[in-house]
């Protein structure tokens, strides 16, 4: 079995295990999987030798039948399992984005029930999802926990709240814990006035200009910094 096979049949898998007892519509979550899938290498575009940039935006239409199905059945829980696939699939194919990777559906009453379209755009956002271990000095690399980010923009909030670039589920953290800002002098991090603090290396700082592999601690979540630029005479400075 090919590569293709196993992840037509991990897709299935994954977003049609919420929605296989209750989706009768003609549309099945896997089949919008598919397109987007499709969608992603339809619109790759090459932007240099190593980096190939993808759509992150995507707007599904559908006819009135099917988009009340899966309004009735949780169009966001869907949405969130069709865009953490799109970036496995990325991944997979070395793709990178431009910002958020978001799926939205949208109700067009001149569609019939069975057929849909995706329109898709690139939306530039202050991160993206990382698609790559291979971080740069224009887009530093963050692991929270697991979870790899490239910072696309020039300045990234993180923190508890929803209106944080980078939401973390902590209660130790602020609703806007942390700023991290890319500038042409290094990579600024400041702590936004949060009732816990930043830490840098152990150290509780009001703001650092952080280095390729420093650890930052908010609340219980860890961060590490990369940018593939090392430096091993110090690590921060504070």
């Amino acid at each position: 079995m090919g590569f293709l096979d196993k992840f037509e049949q991990s897709v299935e898998r994954a977003v049609n295990s919420t929605f296989s007892k209750v989706f009768r519509s003609e549309i099945k979550p896997v089949d919008l999987a598919s397109a987007l899938r499709r969608e992603v290498d339809d619109r790759a575009a090459s932007v240099d030798r190593t980096r190939t940039v993808v759509p992150n935006d995507f707007t599904i239409e559908l006819s009135e039948a099917d988009f009340a199905q899966i309004e009735s059945w949780g169009a966001e829980t869907l949405a969130d399992e069709l865009a953490i696939n799109v970036t496995d699939y990325a991944a997979s194919q070395h793709y990178a984005f431009v910002g958020p990777v978001v799926v939205s559906f949208e109700l067009v009453d001149t569609l019939d029930a069975g057929r849909f379209q995706i329109r898709s755009a690139s939306v530039r956002g202050n991160v993206a999802p990382a698609t790559t271990n291979t971080p740069s000095s224009r887009h530093p690399l963050l692991d929270i926990d697991g979870q790899r980010y490239l910072l696309t923009g020039p300045v990234t909030v993180i923190g508890r709240g929803t209106e944080a670039d980078i939401v973390v589920d902590d209660p130790g953290v602020s609703r806007k814990h942390l700023e991290i800002k890319v500038t042409s002098n290094g990579v600024i991090a400041t702590d936004l006035g949060s009732t816990n603090g930043l830490y840098v290396e152990g150290h509780q700082v009001p703001a650092a200009t952080l280095l390729d592999g420093n650890s930052l601690t908010i609340g219980r979540t860890r961060i590490m910094f990369w940018t593939g630029v090392a430096d091993d005479t110090q690590r921060g400075d504070w």
